[in-house]
């Protein structure tokens, strides 16, 4: 996150080389959830025994930074920003848009991100996979919804030949707050569509697809 800030505090150097005034301040979108996971709640005097996640925009700024700090958001949950968003007269399509890392598709690749074209396979995967859940009308009905390429692959058999598949695993759940999540149901013929979608796609062929079941608690 310190390579991050840095490279804010160069184009707000930049800004005042152009413009006459450098930027004094850094806004950042962080939400109740995240200083939870990664510290006490403010005020609480209470400590964690364990660090549940730790969220690059909690406690990692360094202490030089020369941008202050606005976090507006940072006591609401995501529910609670969604009707702060309603109140003022924030587009529905902007409101109900799944949530996604702010460090993009790398936190989805388990492993190293440039081993076997990881990331081009995950971002064709999950551009599928949603434009999907659009096309099905359920959007709307799931809270967040995602790809994740696995560190492993599966040995399989086409006529005399040996396969070795790339894994992905597809993500769906339904919360309130993000807190703690269930996962979605599929019918199954929706799951094989996008299973099938998958395999038959540009270069990567050949590819084992899996649907994740497990609760966040």
């Amino acid at each position: 996150h310190f390579i991050t800030i840095s490279i804010f505090d160069a184009f707000a150097q930049e800004l005042k080389e152009k413009l006459g005034n450098k930027p004094a301040y850094l806004v950042q979108g962080t939400l109740y959830p995240y200083v939870i996971e990664s510290c006490p709640p403010p005020g609480t005097g209470r400590t964690h025994s364990h660090t549940i996640k730790t969220h690059h925009n909690v406690g990692g700024l360094p202490k030089d930074m020369k941008l202050k700090l606005i976090e507006p958001l940072k006591l609401l949950f995501k529910d609670e920003v969604h009707q702060l968003g309603r109140i003022l007269n924030v587009p529905e399509t902007f409101l109900k848009r799944h949530p996604f890392s702010g460090s993009g598709l790398a936190v989805r690749v388990l492993g190293d991100v440039t081993e076997g074209n990881a990331l081009d396979i995950l971002r064709q995967v999950d551009e599928i996979f949603i434009q999907s859940i659009k096309d099905a009308g359920l959007y709307d009905s799931i809270w967040q919804a995602l790809a994740v390429f696995l560190p492993v692959r599966t040995v399989g058999v086409q006529g005399d030949h040996r396969t070795h598949f790339h894994v992905v695993a597809l993500r769906a759940i339904t919360s309130q707050d993000g807190m703690t999540a269930d996962w979605y149901y599929f019918e199954h013929n929706f799951l094989d569509d996008v299973a099938r979608k998958n395999e038959i796609m540009g270069m990567y062929t050949h590819m084992r697809v899996f649907y994740w079941l497990t609760l966040r608690f």
